[in-house]
Formats: C-alpha cells, structure tokens, sequence
C-alpha cells in the first residue's frame, strides 16, 4: 500500500517509517523542513513537502495514498490547546480528503486521555479527560460520516533519548535540582519502547479493522516513585517526597499527570493484532541513557 504518514520524520515517525518500507509498502512522508525532508528520503520514503498547518497540502496527501496514518503533533504545552486544535483540524482534513473512500485513516491518541481510578484502563473505555486535545473524539466524529478511522493510544513511548512525559519530568528534575514524586509515588504511568510502538502502527494498519482503538501499552504502569529514583540516579541528585500541596510549584503543567493513577492494559489489542513487546523497559532506558 501507499501510505501518507505525518510526523514522518518524528519520534515516532522516524521508527514507523523503516518499519513500514521494510515491510514492502510504499510511503509518502510529510517534511516541514529540509533538515526532515532529507531524513524522510534516507528511511525510504518519498517526502511531502508540508506541515499539519498546511491543510491543503494535507488533503493533498491524504488523497494520494491509500491509507494516512496521523503521527504528528506539536509538543509545545505552552501552547498546548492551540496546538491541540491544530490536531484536530488537521485531522478533520485529512478525514475529509478520505471520505467516500475505503481508505482507513488512523490517529494518534494517549492512554492519559482517558481517566478510570481504581482500575486498569481498556480499549473499550472511551476519552473523559477534561484536556483540549481531541484527536480520538474528532476520529469518531468522522467516524460517524462515513470515514474509516482507527484510534492508537500510546503511553509514555521511550528510549534512551526519549520517554514521553518522563522527558519533562527529567527537565524539571535537572532545573529544580532533585527529582521529585508526589506522596507515596506509588502512582502508575503506563509505557512501551519506541519500536514496539512502531510496530503496532504497521499491525493496525495492516489489519485494517475500523472503529477501533488500540493501546501500545508493553508495561501497564510505572509507579511514578520508581521513575524519580531512576531519574535521581541518573542526574545524581536527592530523590524527594512532594506532598500535593507542594507539587504545583515543582512540576508546574506536568503536576496534574505527576499524581494521577493511569495504567492501562493492552490486552484487547495483543489479542486483536498478535502484538507481543519484546523491547526494553521504561527503567531499563532510564538507566541505559546519558544523563
């Protein structure tokens, strides 16, 4: 198949799209920038000049390709609800492009997106967090319309240069000069390595089952006291205790996801999709990494 993949030269996106030439299809990837563009063309694929601002040329790609998997997003939180609604009109391009097609159009979510207290968080659970980012709503929104979309859901997707939200984490550890959790720490963050999550993109895509989420969940929660300590060793600084009163001016945006609870399973998805994680885990990468 000719796939549009956005994000193509991104962190997950630069995994993807190796995984995906390998496999024997052909790949269309959007580049905002030469340095990306050059990036694209070195992992086999044809680039599209372009970024998800750009809705035409969006509509563009997504008409060219026989399926658009939707990778792309920018990780600005200080402007995180206008990028949020960058997200969702991009996805409503790409989405208007492929209807009245059989071409299937799957968007990127989080396991954060959705909250269940006391209990492990399933594909079946639907998106409650009160967070401006829309992007699995604006896929059943489509959905409803007629366009074929999957939704994947992806933890704390990691490396050793990269780990979701625990890179802020990291940030905010090396300024403030310890490394902090917030009560007993025994709050859970769900992860998976970053080929494995690659990996379920191309199984997604190739299954091509609509109206349905995934979870690329490897490890159903981290407790948030065991990533501090792996970030303590790592930057050589205490580890501390924050009560919630004191976690606002620690953690500042990261605070509200620094106390919650949110494993989720993948179990709906193993089984759909014969996805089986082989790749190390969160701490594994945290104590592989070059501080």
């Amino acid at each position: 198949m000719r796939i549009f993949v956005t994000g193509a030269s991104g962190f997950i996106g630069s995994a993807l799209v190796p995984e995906l030439v390998a496999a024997g299809h052909q790949v269309l990837g959007l580049a905002r920038s030469d340095a990306a563009a050059q990036s694209v063309a070195a992992a086999g694929a044809q680039v599209h000049r372009g970024s998800i601002e750009d809705l035409d040329t969006l509509r563009t790609g997504a008409a060219a390709a026989d399926a658009v998997i939707h990778t792309a997003f920018i990780h600005d939180f200080s402007r995180f609800q206008e990028n949020c609604e960058i997200d969702r009109l991009a996805i409503v391009a790409m989405g208007d492009a492929l209807a009245g097609t059989d071409k299937l159009l799957i968007v990127t979510s989080g396991t954060g997106g959705v909250h269940t207290p006391g209990r492990l968080t399933t594909e079946d659970d639907a998106p409650n967090s009160p967070m401006p980012r829309v992007s699995e709503q604006t896929a059943e929104a489509l959905a409803a319309q007629g366009v074929r979309t999957a939704v994947i859901r992806l933890p704390q997707v990691h490396d050793t240069v990269k780990q979701g939200l625990v890179t802020y984490a990291i940030q905010i550890a090396r300024e403030k000069g310890v490394s902090a959790y917030i009560g007993d720490g025994l709050n859970r963050w769900p992860a998976a390595p970053r080929f494995d999550a690659s990996h379920l993109y191309r199984l997604a895509l190739e299954k091509g089952e609509s109206g349905v989420r995934y979870h690329a969940v490897a490890e159903e929660g981290v407790p948030m006291r065991a990533i501090a300590e792996a970030i303590g060793r790592g930057l050589r600084i205490p580890v501390v205790s924050l009560t919630p009163e004191q976690a606002p001016a620690h953690f500042g945006w990261l605070e509200r996801f620094a106390q919650w609870d949110m494993p989720a399973s993948s179990a709906l998805t193993r089984q759909r999709l014969g996805w089986n994680p082989t790749g190390p885990t969160l701490l594994t990468d945290l104590a592989n990494m070059q501080f």
